[in-house]
């Protein structure tokens, strides 16, 4: 089986597991780690909205948690979307701290078709990549 599908099914999966009553948009995030794990994240609404945290940001915090900080890919699910939906760009940012321009990213809206995107075609100019790279 394409690993890209099994991904996806696992933030599918995820995004079953969200808690969104206020928009009752789910989305699930499937991050794959460098050593073949994948930790998942689904977003979680809040009443005071800038509180809500992502799918994606919750799938890195995640993965941080448990000690992982080396990643191959990400699929996004969004399926209460009529097409295929990118990370926001404060997830765009966090995503970025840890991985290099050629990271590949996938999402899919409710029909399944996913795109797929490089973190340095969503994020083009990140001057602030480059500070982590004198660390």
């Amino acid at each position: 089986m394409d690993p890209t599908i099994e991904l996806f099914d696992r933030a599918i999966k995820a995004a079953s597991a969200s808690y969104s009553p206020y928009s009752n948009f789910r989305v699930g995030a499937a991050l794959l780690c460098e050593d073949g794990s994948v930790v998942t994240g689904t977003n979680v609404e809040n009443r005071s909205f800038g509180l809500t945290i992502c799918a994606e940001r919750s799938a890195v915090v995640s993965a941080v948690s448990q000690g992982k900080r080396s990643f191959a890919a990400l699929a996004i699910s969004c399926p209460d979307a009529d097409y295929a939906v990118g990370p926001c760009g404060a997830c765009r940012q966090v995503i970025s701290e840890f991985v290099g321009a050629d990271f590949p990213v996938y999402f899919a809206g409710k029909d399944g078709i996913f795109v797929k995107r490089s973190m340095g075609q969503l994020l083009p100019d990140d001057s602030l990549h480059e500070l982590g790279e004198v660390r």
